[in-house]
């Protein structure tokens, strides 16, 4: 089972872009991801096609299961 911790960013331009990282150390805190993604935003390190992220809009774990076939 993989999971990924979704960041969800309102862009400059009212777009929503999102930074996925892979397997995060559980449990998730919110406040630290809050704040991370507060430090995100103010370094303007990331970008994106719709513009600099502006705002935190949400955050997300996504499980996925995978079920791999040996095809003979």
């Amino acid at each position: 089972m993989a999971k990924t911790l979704e960041l969800q960013f309102g862009t400059e331009f009212g777009k929503t872009a999102r930074l996925s990282i892979d397997n995060p150390k559980e449990p998730i805190d919110e406040q630290v991801v809050k704040l991370s993604m507060g430090q995100i935003i103010a370094s303007e390190v990331f970008t994106s096609a719709s513009g600099k992220y502006v705002e935190a809009k949400g955050a997300r774990i996504i499980d996925r299961n995978v079920t791999e076939y040996e095809l003979v």
